[in-house]
C-alpha cells in the first residue's frame, strides 16, 4: 500500500492495510467512524470500499472533479473519482485497457457507483458536439436498462450484471461503447416476495404514460388491477415513477430510438402486464381428462388486438400443447397448473428477450468497433437469503471467479512491484477459492454440470433424483455437504433440510434449496407459444421468436440457462484477465431500511465477512504494508530530523535513510527499494506520524511566537512612523497657522497704516474738496484730466497743472500714481532679453552714477558682452574652448606696462570663474587670474576707461602686481564683474572712485594720482612714471 498524507491525515484510517490491529471489530468500527463523518469510500490498497449514504452527499461537484482530474491515486482522499481518473489515465496515456468491477448486494449502491463513473469520465475526457453527443449516449443508456428511479431508493432486487466497453480513440475522446448484461432476474416478471417490487418499467409506464398512450395500450392506471405487480400499493417514498418514465423516454430519443420503435417497445410491455391477468379454469374433455381453458377472454383478446394475433392461436397455444413422436403431431391438453406455467414461461421469455433487444438495440446506436476500451462491471455482489435457490446459487458463483480473479492479479501486482523495486517477494498465504469454482464449474463433476445432466436424462426428473446425485459424487469433497453427507459423518444439524444442500464459499456457508432448480435450469418454453408468437403481425414481438418460424424448426434442445451462465462467465473472465483492472470492489448497505445516517452493525459485520475484507486486507499487508515514494516520504517527515530539516540538499533516497537511521526505527521494518521505501508494519508508520503530529506542533508554536514577535515590532514601527507623521502635520499645522497670523496681521497692520494715511490726506483738503459747493469743480477737473493725459513715456514725466489750489495735493498724488501705473505697464511689456539689460543698467547705476563721468556716456550705449567674435574667428578657437561655455564678456584692452607706462593690447576674456587676458595676435591665454583672487577695482571719476584690478598678495598671479587697465566699454566691464563675482562668490565686488589710489607691483607698492588736462584731443589715458614709486596717470 502506497500511503500519502491525505490517507493519514482522514477520519479514522483512510486505507485498511494501514489498520492496526487488524481485526473485524477494528475494520467495522473504522468504516462506521468514517461512515458517522460522511466519509463512505475506504481504501484497501488501490480498492475502494463503498458504503451507501442513502442520502445526496455534496462530494461529486463540479469543484471535485477538478481536484481528482490528473491526480495521484494515493495524494488524495479515498473517491470513486480517484478510481475513475487512474483507469482513465492509463488508458489515455499508456494506452492500456481498462476495467472497473463494481459488486455489492442490492441497495448497495452499484448502480450508483457505476453512473458516477461513467460521469467522471465524460465530465474530464474531450469537449466538442460530437463528442458531447456520445458522452450523452453513454449516460442515457443506464436509466433505459435500469427503467428505475436512483438505486438508494428502490425496493427492488439486485439489477441485472451489466458490463459495458466504452470505446475512446487515441486521444482519450469517447467513440461509443458495446453493453453485455448478465443474468436477468426473469422470475420477477411473474412472481416477486411482498413488500418488493416488479420491474420498474411497469409503475412507470402505468404512472407516467399519458391518458392517450394506455388506451392505445388498453391498459389502466391502477397497478393494482394486474397479477403480476401483486395487486398492492407499489409507491415508494420519494420516487416519481411518472417523472422517472418521462426520463426513460427522453433518454431513448438521445440514444436514437425511433418514436415507433418506443411504442413498438411499450405494447411488448403491456402484453407482458396482461399476460399475468390471463386467467385459466379447468374443465374436462370428452375423454374424461382434465385440460385448462381461458376463463376470462378479454385479456387474451386485447393482447391479440395489441399484437395482431387470432385469439384461437393464442387460446390454442396457452391450453395444449403439440408433442411430436415418430414424426407424428399430437395435441394434447394441458392441465391448470401446465397452463400457468406455460402463460408465466411465455411472459418470462418475452421479457427477457425485450430486454436483450433492448441491449442489441443500444449497442446499435453506440458501437463504433473496438479501439481502446474501459469496461465497467456493475454485477451483483454474494448473497445470502433465508431461502436460496437457483438465481442465488449462478450469482454466487459469479462473486467467486470475480473473487479469484481479484485474489490472483492483486498478488500478481503486488509481485511486480516487489520485483520492480527490487525487494525480495516473500510467498503470501491466502485462501485460494479455485476448489469451491471447480466444484461448481467443473466440466465432469461440477454441481451446474450434474444439473445439465439431470435436465437431459430421459425418465422423470426431480430435484429429489438431482440432490441424491450430487450427494452421491460430491460426497467426499470439503465444501459440499447436505442432509446425506452429514448423517454418513454422524453429524446433527436440524438447520439443513432434506431438500438443501450447503456450500462452503469464501464469504460463508450458504444452503440452497434445490425446489426449481430443474425448472429454472430448463427454462423451457412450449414450442406452441414460440410458434404463436412468431405469428404475431407485431414486428418487434415477431422478431423476439425466431425459432416460431416453420420453416427454421428445429428439434434441438436449447441450452440451459446454468450452461449460458457458466459461458457468459467464461467470457467475462476472459475479457478481464485481457485488461488491467481497477477495483470499487464492494459496495456495503449499511442498513436495510435505507435511512441515511444509520449504521446497522450486524448487517455490515455479515457483509463484511462474506465479502471477505478481512482476507483481502491480510493479502495486501503481506510483507511490507507500508511503501511511498523517497521524496514525498522526506518531504513528510524531514523536520524529524536535523540533517534534513529544514532543506536536504542531497539524493532523497539518501536523506530518507539518514533520517530512518537519526530516528533508530529497526532494520528489520525497512526495506529500501529503487524508488521507494516500504515499511513492515503499521505500528511502525504511526509511530511516524506521532512524532510528526508533536513536532509540527513544536514548528505551530515557533511560527506564532516569531510571528507574534514580528506583529509587534511591525505594530511598533506603525506606531512610531505615525507618531512622527503626526508630529510633522501638528508641527506643519501649527507653522501654518503661525504665518496665517502673520500675513494676517501683516495686511491688518497695513490696512491701519492705509486708513491713517488716507486719514491725514483726507484732513488736508477736507471739508473743502467734498463740501457741496466743490462737487461740480471735481466733476470738471477730473473730465478734464481725462482728456489731457499726458502720452505713455516713461522718459516723459509731464502732467497738467490743478485748475483750483484746493486741488493741488490731489493733483500731485495723481501725478504719482498715473506715472508709477505707466512704468508698470512699460515693464510688462519688456522682453526678457531687454528686462536682463534694463538689469545691467541698472547695477550700472547702482555703481557709477553720481560718481563717474564716464557713466552718463554709457547711457545710450548697448551692453554686448561679445565683442571679439570668438565663435566665428577660427583665431579665437583655443580661447573659446578655454572659456568652457561660461564666457560673460570678451573684449579688447590696454595693458599699462607697470615699468614704462607704456601700453599693450590684451585680449580680455571674462567668465564664471576666471579672467583671462591673451596675446591678440598668439590667441593664447598668457594670464588667468580667479575671480576669487580679486581684492577691489579702482576707477577715476573721469570720463576715462582706465582702470585697476587689485589683486590678493596670496594668489600665484599677485605675486607680480596690480593690473592697470584700459577698456572703451568700462563701465560695462565693471558691472559684469561686480555681477559674475556676487553670482560665483556671494561677494560684493569693492569698487574704488578716487583720483589718487595705491597699487601693489613686484617690489613694492605705487601711488597713482590722476591728473586732468586740458586738452581733449590730446590721447588719453596717459601713464608716466614718477621715480619707482609713484605713476601719474593723464585723463581728460
Amino acid at each position: 500500500m502506497e500511503a500519502n498524507p491525505s490517507l493519514l491525515d482522514t477520519v479514522g484510517v483512510g486505507d485498511l492495510v494501514l489498520l492496526d490491529p487488524l481485526s473485524e471489530e477494528s475494520l467495522l468500527q473504522n468504516l462506521k467512524e468514517r461512515f458517522r463523518h460522511q466519509e463512505i469510500y475506504t481504501y484497501i490498497g488501490n480498492v475502494v470500499i463503498s458504503v451507501n449514504p442513502y442520502q445526496p452527499l455534496p462530494i461529486y461537484s463540479p469543484q471535485t472533479v477538478e481536484d481528482y482530474r490528473n491526480s495521484n491515486f494515493f495524494a488524495v482522499k479515498p473517491h470513486i473519482y480517484a478510481i475513475a481518473d487512474d483507469a482513465y489515465r492509463s488508458l489515455r496515456d499508456r494506452d492500456k485497457d481498462q476495467c472497473i468491477l463494481i459488486t455489492g448486494e442490492s441497495g448497495a449502491g452499484k448502480t450508483e457507483a457505476s453512473k458516477q463513473v461513467m460521469s467522471y469520465v465524460a465530465a474530464v475526457c474531450g469537449k466538442g458536439e460530437e463528442v458531447n453527443q456520445v458522452k450523452e449516449q453513454l449516460l442515457q443508456s443506464n436509466p433505459v436498462l435500469e427503467g428505475e428511479c436512483p438505486p438508494a431508493l428502490k425496493r427492488a432486487p439486485s439489477s441485472p450484471g451489466k458490463y459495458m466497453d466504452v470505446e475512446f480513440d487515441f486521444k482519450g475522446q469517447p467513440l461509443g461503447g458495446v453493453i453485455s448484461n448478465y443474468l436477468l432476474e426473469k422470475s420477477r416478471v411473474v412472481r416477486h416476495v411482498k413488500e418488493e417490487r416488479n420491474f420498474h418499467i411497469f409503475y412507470q409506464l402505468l404512472a407516467g404514460g399519458s391518458d392517450q398512450l394506455l388506451r392505445g395500450l388498453k391498459l389502466e392506471r391502477d397497478c393494482r388491477r394486474y397479477g403480476y405487480l401483486g395487486r398492492e400499493d407499489p409507491s415508494l417514498p420519494g420516487v416519481d415513477d411518472a417523472a422517472n418514465f418521462r426520463a426513460v423516454q427522453d433518454a431513448m430519443m438521445v440514444i436514437g430510438f425511433s418514436p415507433a420503435e418506443v411504442q413498438a417497445l411499450l405494447e411488448v410491455a403491456a402484453v407482458v402486464l396482461k399476460l399475468g391477468n390471463v386467467e385459466l379454469g379447468s374443465q374436462f374433455e370428452a375423454s374424461g381428462m382434465e385440460s385448462c381453458s381461458i376463463q376470462d377472454t378479454r385479456a387474451v383478446r386485447e393482447i391479440c388486438e395489441l399484437i395482431g394475433l387470432p385469439e384461437s392461436v393464442l387460446e390454442k397455444a396457452l391450453c395444449s400443447r403439440t408433442v411430436e413422436a415418430k414424426r407424428e403431431k399430437v395435441v394434447t391438453g394441458l392441465s391448470v397448473a401446465q397452463g400457468c406455467y406455460g402463460r408465466d414461461a411465455l411472459a418470462k421469455n418475452i421479457y427477457n428477450r425485450l430486454f436483450n433487444w433492448l441491449v442489441n438495440r443500444i449497442n446499435a446506436s453506440i458501437k463504433v468497433g473496438r479501439r481502446k476500451v474501459m469496461g465497467v462491471l456493475d454485477i451483483y455482489g454474494f448473497e445470502i437469503f433465508q431461502d436460496n435457490s437457483f438465481e442465488q446459487f449462478v450469482i454466487n458463483y459469479c462473486n467467486e471467479k470475480l473473487q479469484q480473479i481479484f485474489i490472483l492479479m492483486t498478488l500478481k501486482e503486488e509481485q511486480e512491484e516487489y520485483v520492480r523495486e527490487g525487494i525480495q517477494w516473500t510467498p503470501v498465504d491466502f485462501f485460494d477459492n479455485s476448489i469451491i469454482c471447480s466444484l461448481i464449474e467443473d466440466s465432469k463433476a461440477g454441481i451446474l454440470a450434474m444439473l445439465d445432466e439431470e435436465c437431459l436424462r430421459p425418465g422423470v426428473v426431480t430435484e429429489e433424483t438431482f440432490l441424491a446425485k450430487l450427494n452421491q459424487v460430491c460426497a467426499s469433497h470439503k465444501h459440499y455437504e447436505s442432509r446425506a453427507t452429514q448423517n454418513a459423518r454422524h453429524v446433527m444439524d436440524t438447520s439443513l433440510a432434506s431438500s438443501c444442500f450447503r456450500v462452503h464459499h469464501y464469504a460463508g456457508k450458504v444452503t440452497y434449496n434445490v425446489t426449481g432448480f430443474v425448472e429454472k435450469n430448463n427454462d423451457l418454453l412450449f414450442r406452441d407459444l414460440s410458434q404463436a408468437m412468431w405469428k404475431a403481425r407485431h414486428e418487434l414481438l415477431r422478431s423476439l421468436f425466431p425459432e416460431g418460424d416453420p420453416q427454421k424448426a428445429s428439434l434441438r434442445r436449447p441450452p440451459t440457462a446454468g450452461s449460458q451462465f457458466k459461458a457468459s462467465i467464461a467470457t467475462l473472465m476472459k475479457n478481464l484477465y485481457s485488461k488491467n483492472p481497477n477495483y470499487i470492489r464492494w459496495c456495503i448497505k449499511p442498513n436495510d431500511n435505507k435511512e441515511p445516517g444509520v449504521f446497522t452493525d450486524g448487517l455490515v459485520q455479515m457483509q463484511v465477512r462474506y465479502l471477505g475484507l478481512l482476507e483481502n486486507v491480510r493479502v495486501r499487508r503481506a510483507g511490507y504494508a507500508y511503501r511511498q515514494g523517497y521524496e514525498p516520504c522526506l518531504e513528510r517527515y524531514k523536520m524529524l530530523c536535523k540533517q534534513t530539516w529544514p532543506k536536504w540538499k542531497g539524493d532523497a533516497r539518501d536523506g530518507v535513510q539518514a533520517l530512518l537511521t537519526d530516528l533508530h526505527i529497526p532494520p528489520a521494518e525497512l526495506a529500501y527499494g529503487r524508488s521507494k521505501i516500504f515499511i513492515r508494519t503499521p505500528r511502525t508508520l504511526f509511530d511516524l506520524e506521532d512524532r510528526r503530529r508533536l513536532r509540527m506542533a513544536d514548528l505551530a508554536s515557533l511560527i506564532q511566537a516569531t510571528y507574534r514577535g514580528w506583529r509587534c515590532r511591525t505594530h511598533y514601527q506603525q506606531m512610531r512612523k505615525s507618531q512622527i507623521v503626526i508630529s510633522a502635520w501638528f508641527r506643519g499645522q501649527h507653522r501654518k497657522r503661525f504665518e496665517q497670523m502673520k500675513r494676517s496681521a501683516l495686511l491688518i497692520q497695513a490696512w491701519v497704516r492705509g486708513w491713517k494715511v488716507r486719514g491725514l490726506e483726507r484732513c488736508a483738503f477736507s471739508p473743502l474738496v467734498f463740501s457741496p459747493p466743490c462737487h461740480p469743480k471735481l466733476q470738471k477737473f477730473f473730465l478734464g484730466l481725462r482728456s489731457n493725459l499726458p502720452p505713455l513715456v516713461v522718459t516723459d514725466r509731464s502732467w497738467p497743472a490743478a485748475p483750483y489750489k484746493f486741488l493741488a495735493n490731489t493733483n500731485e498724488e495723481l501725478k504719482k500714481i498715473f506715472y508709477a501705473w505707466k512704468c508698470k505697464k512699460y515693464r510688462d511689456r519688456l522682453t526678457p532679453q531687454r528686462k536682463a539689460l534694463l538689469q545691467d543698467k541698472l547695477c550700472a547705476s547702482e555703481l557709477f552714477k553720481d560718481k563717474k563721468t564716464l557713466y552718463a556716456k554709457s547711457l545710450q550705449q548697448s551692453f554686448q558682452g561679445e565683442y571679439l567674435g570668438l565663435q566665428k574667428n577660427p583665431k579665437y578657437r583655443a580661447l573659446h574652448t578655454a572659456a568652457e561655455g561660461k564666457l560673460v564678456l570678451a573684449d579688447t584692452v590696454q595693458k599699462v606696462n607697470r615699468a614704462n607706462g607704456k601700453t599693450v593690447p590684451r585680449l580680455f576674456l571674462l567668465t564664471k570663474n576666471h579672467i583671462i587676458l591673451a596675446d591678440p595676435k598668439a590667441a593664447q591665454p598668457k594670464t588667468v587670474v580667479s575671480l576669487s583672487d580679486i581684492r577691489s577695482v579702482s576707477v577715476t571719476r573721469f570720463s576715462d576707461g582706465f582702470f585697476v584690478l587689485h589683486l590678493n598678495e596670496t594668489s600665484t598671479v599677485g605675486t607680480k602686481g596690480d593690473f592697470l587697465l584700459v577698456s572703451d566699454h568700462l563701465i560695462e566691464l565693471v558691472t559684469k564683474l561686480h555681477q559674475t563675482l556676487l553670482e560665483t562668490t556671494t561677494k560684493t565686488l569693492n569698487l574704488q572712485v578716487a583720483d589718487e589710489f595705491s597699487t601693489q607691483f613686484g617690489k613694492g607698492s605705487v601711488a597713482i594720482r590722476i591728473v586732468e588736462m586740458a586738452e581733449k584731443n590730446r590721447a588719453a589715458p596717459v601713464c608716466k612714471k614718477r621715480g619707482s614709486h609713484k605713476m601719474e596717470v593723464l585723463v581728460h
